[in-house]
């Protein structure tokens, strides 16, 4: 069944935008959030991130304060250095990494600071905590890039029907 469900996902979730809008706006967020942890759970079980890494291809995360701190400190470069090397402003003010795919993505789609790496990486898709319904636009722009964000509101929609 889940196989199949990932067959063909990228057009189905641009199909589904619609409904999975709907659905973020009338979902019972308790019930939601008790579903998540298993779901997320069981869509990194049948997901390699390794094979897609369309996130790390497509969009950039948000390097804030303490990220550009950790990670040019084990880059073992100036914080001014790592941002005129690596960084840019974005429209909302953010530093976001100046080139698409990430500069940090290597061979076999491997993060070369993964241990180090931006929080919005380690906290990326989502699926296991509140923004998923917090912030529907970016739920619904992630389900479009991440085969795990479409497998988790799939599930939620077929489940709470």
């Amino acid at each position: 069944m889940s196989e199949q469900l990932l067959d063909n996902w990228e057009k189905k979730s641009a199909e589904h935008q619609k409904l999975y809008k709907n659905y973020l706006q009338r979902a019972n967020k308790k019930t939601v959030l008790k579903q998540l942890p298993a779901l997320h759970e069981e869509a990194f079980e049948k997901i390699n991130c390794l094979q897609c890494a369309n996130c790390c291809k497509s969009y950039s995360p948000r390097f804030k304060p303490p990220d550009i701190r950790r990670i040019s400190k084990y880059l073992q470069m100036k914080e001014t250095e790592f941002i005129q090397n690596y960084l840019q402003m974005d429209e909302e003010g953010d530093y976001v990494a100046k080139t698409a795919p990430c500069p940090f993505l290597g061979a076999g789609n491997l993060c070369s600071i993964y241990d180090v790496r931006p929080s919005d990486c380690e906290r990326y898709p989502y699926t296991d905590e509140d923004v998923l319904l917090k912030r529907p636009q970016l739920t619904l722009k992630n389900s479009t890039c991440c085969p795990i964000v479409y497998f988790v509101l799939e599930k939620l929609m077929k489940s709470n029907a």
